[in-house]
C-alpha cells in the first residue's frame, strides 16, 4: 500500500509543476463537485427541466454522498498533503480520502443524466466530466490517483444498480399509501443518520429526509409540473434558488456555535431539503409560475 502511495504522490508532483497556470481551470472543475454547484443543479432539473428524472437523481445523488462517507470512514486513508509534505494542498479537504467524493458524485451525476436523456453531446459533456473532475482533485493535491478508481467503482455500480432497480421500486412504492411513502421518506434517513452520526452523515441524511419527505407532499397537496414558458422556468429558478441559498447560509449562522452541533446540522439540512421539495413548488404553483398537473 505504501508504494501505491508513493507512486500517487509522485503524480501529483509532476501534475504540480503546472502550477499555478493551471489553478484556475482545475479549481473551477472541481467546483463543479462541491455542495454549492448541486444546490444549483439539483433544483434546476427538479423544478424546471423534469420533475420526476430531477427528483430521482436527487435521492440517488444523496445516497450516494452518505455511501460515499460511509467509505472513507471505514478505509480511514490520508490525503496526500497529510502523507508528503512536497504536495500542496490548493483547495481545504478534510476527512478520508478513498473514495473520492468528487469522481463519485460526478459518475452518479452526469452517468444518469446521460442514461435518461440519451443525447449524443450529453454522452460527451459526461465523459469530459467524469474525466476533469476527478483529475482536478489529483492536480490539486487532495487524492491520490487510486481515490479516483475507488469513486469510479462505487459510482459506476450505483448508477447500474438504480438504473436497473428504480422502475420496479417506484411501481411498488406508488401502490403504498401516503402515510407508507411518508413513513419511509423520514424513517430510512433517521436511521442512516443514526448509523453514521458524523458531519458528512448527517448532511445527507437531513437532506435526504427532507427533500424525500417534500417530494411526497409535494405529490399529495400540489402536484406541480416543471414544464412551461422558459421565462416562467427563469424566473421560478431564480426566485427558488436565491431562498435557497438565503435559507442555507441563513440558518448556517443562526445556528453557528450551538449544541448539540448535529443536530442543529440535521434541522437546517432537513429544512433546506424540505423548502427544494415542497416549499418551492408551493411558491411557484401560488404565483402563477408554474401549473399543477392536468390544469390547463
Amino acid at each position: 500500500m505504501e508504494g501505491i502511495l508513493d507512486w500517487g504522490v509522485n503524480v501529483i508532483l509532476w501534475l504540480q509543476q503546472f502550477s499555478p497556470a493551471l489553478d484556475g481551470p482545475f479549481r473551477f472543475f472541481t467546483f463543479l463537485g462541491e455542495e454549492e454547484f448541486f444546490l444549483l443543479l439539483l433544483p434546476l432539473l427538479y423544478w424546471c427541466v423534469h420533475r420526476g428524472n430531477g427528483a430521482r437523481l436527487t435521492v440517488l445523488f444523496l445516497f450516494s454522498s452518505y455511501l460515499n462517507a460511509v467509505a472513507k470512514a471505514l478505509a480511514g486513508q490520508p490525503r496526500p498533503f497529510e502523507v508528503d509534505p512536497r504536495v500542496r494542498a490548493l483547495v481545504e479537504a478534510g476527512g478520508g480520502g478513498l473514495p473520492s467524493g468528487h469522481t463519485q458524485s460526478a459518475v452518479v451525476i452526469w452517468g444518469y443524466l446521460a442514461s435518461r436523456f440519451r443525447r449524443t453531446w450529453l454522452w460527451a459533456l459526461a465523459a469530459l466530466l467524469m474525466l476533469l473532475i476527478p483529475l482536478s482533485r489529483v492536480y490539486l493535491g487532495v487524492h491520490f490517483p487510486t481515490d479516483l478508481l475507488g469513486g469510479y467503482l462505487i459510482g459506476a455500480a450505483l448508477v447500474l444498480l438504480y438504473l436497473w432497480a428504480e422502475p420496479e421500486g417506484e411501481r411498488w412504492l406508488d401502490g403504498k399509501g401516503f402515510a407508507w411513502q411518508l413513513g419511509l421518506a423520514l424513517t430510512v434517513p433517521l436511521l442512516l443518520v443514526l448509523l453514521l452520526p458524523t458531519q458528512d452523515g448527517v448532511t445527507a441524511g437531513a437532506t435526504l429526509a427532507g427533500m424525500g419527505a417534500g417530494f411526497v407532499l409535494e405529490r399529495r397537496w400540489i402536484g406541480f409540473e416543471s414544464g412551461g414558458a422558459w421565462w416562467k422556468r427563469t424566473i421560478r429558478y431564480l426566485l427558488g434558488v436565491v431562498d435557497l441559498f438565503g435559507l442555507w447560509m441563513g440558518l448556517r449562522m443562526a445556528f453557528s456555535g450551538l449544541e448539540p452541533v448535529l443536530l442543529f446540522r440535521f434541522v437546517r439540512y432537513g429544512l433546506v431539503g424540505l423548502w427544494g421539495g415542497l416549499g418551492a413548488p408551493w411558491a411557484f404553483v401560488r404565483l402563477g409560475l408554474a401549473r399543477r398537473a392536468g390544469q390547463r
